[in-house]
């Protein structure tokens, strides 16, 4: 297992970080353990990340419960120092099961107070060790936009004001670093200024959507990654699952995400999707390769990627996802991906 630095601080984690928003929805108490016990004891993972808002789809009814369950574990493991947990607070949503006033989450100094507080109560431990704001308070609308005139760029929270809220749970010990999931280019950019004339602590990574049909982190954000040093914590590295090839030729496997969720995987359906996803299974296989190794380890090896996170349901999703990353990633594996983004050119948002 590789480790790769965080940021620019001591912290190393692994090249793969273990997903949990599946727990506490797809995933009992009982199997998100195992999924810990295995990733961290036998496979050497260090880093986990999660969400308060988890699992998602967010729903008052389980909101917590990813955190809680990690809780439990790690009380029962009885060590907390050798691992590296980060967590998200809830962006502005019609989700105001997440606020005890039920209100608007926003990333107000008040707000992000009680959410780091709850965390904590949730985790059992003192200390989160990468706090990250899920998505920007700007009334961005959803996931994947590309327009400046979608929303009112002023309407927001300054990101002084934000900034300097974290910068006191960071003097606290509450959290050790802080990070941004994604964001775009303007405001990173704009939080690394103001850390450096206030003296406040820097982002260190930006986890964003990222696989071999999701690119745009490509076109503005890895530059930042590589010169600042805030590394891409990737997300949806198998685009929901459509690269593994799960749902290839209208297939639609009971409990899956999207016989569970069907609009939630509106990302890799839209115009040149198919064709794109399509090419990308056809690649791997030629390579000799599954589509999962050549979707997971592509991600792995981009220079800008700190860590690939990965989510399973089941145990065997896991293995086969944690082995994906020990393969050889080969000069004809880069240009079959440089020719699918040459070809396709990021269809998906």
């Amino acid at each position: 297992m590789e480790f790769r630095p965080l940021g620019r601080t001591n912290l190393k984690v692994t090249s793969v970080c273990l997903g949990t928003m599946t727990w506490g929805q797809q995933n009992s108490e009982a199997e998100a353990h195992e999924q810990l016990s295995y990733a961290i004891s036998e496979r050497g993972i260090n880093f986990i990340d999660t969400a308060e808002m988890y699992p998602v789809p967010g729903d008052p009814r389980t909101q917590g419960r990813t955190e809680e369950y990690i809780g439990s574990w790690l009380k029962a493991r009885g060590k907390r120092d050798d691992l590296v947990i980060a967590s998200k607070i809830t962006g502005r949503s019609q989700m105001v099961w997440c606020r005890d006033k039920n209100i608007e989450p926003r990333h107000t100094r008040v707000q992000i107070d009680e959410a780091v507080e709850k965390s904590l109560r949730r985790f059992q431990t003192d200390y989160i060790d990468l706090y990250q704001l899920h998505w920007p308070d700007r009334a961005i609308p959803g996931f994947g936009f590309h327009a400046f005139y979608d929303y009112d760029a002023e309407d927001m929270v300054p990101l002084e004001d934000i900034l300097e809220s974290l910068s006191r749970h960071v003097e606290k010990g509450n959290i050790r670093h802080i990070g941004v999931s994604n964001e775009y280019p303007w405001a990173v950019m704009k939080f690394l200024a103001i850390a450096e004339s206030r003296g406040w602590p820097r982002m260190v990574s930006n986890q964003c959507v990222y696989n071999l049909v999701s690119r745009r982190f490509d076109y503005s954000a890895a530059e930042i990654a590589m010169r600042e040093q805030v590394g891409l914590l990737a997300y949806s590295p198998l685009a929901q699952g459509y690269l593994t090839g799960k749902y290839e030729g209208g297939k639609l496997p009971a409990k899956s995400r999207k016989a569970l969720f069907g609009g939630f995987l509106g990302r890799y359906e839209g115009p040149g999707a198919a064709d794109a996803i399509q090419d990308c299974l056809e690649t791997a296989r030629n390579l000799g390769l599954t589509p999962a190794q050549f979707a997971l380890k592509f991600v792995e090896t981009r220079q800008f990627v700190t860590s690939n996170i990965i989510g399973a349901t089941t145990m065997a999703q896991l293995k086969e996802n944690i082995d994906a990353h020990e393969i050889e990633w080969t000069s004809e594996m880069e240009q079959e991906s440089r020719r699918i983004q040459k070809v396709h050119r990021s269809p998906c948002p």
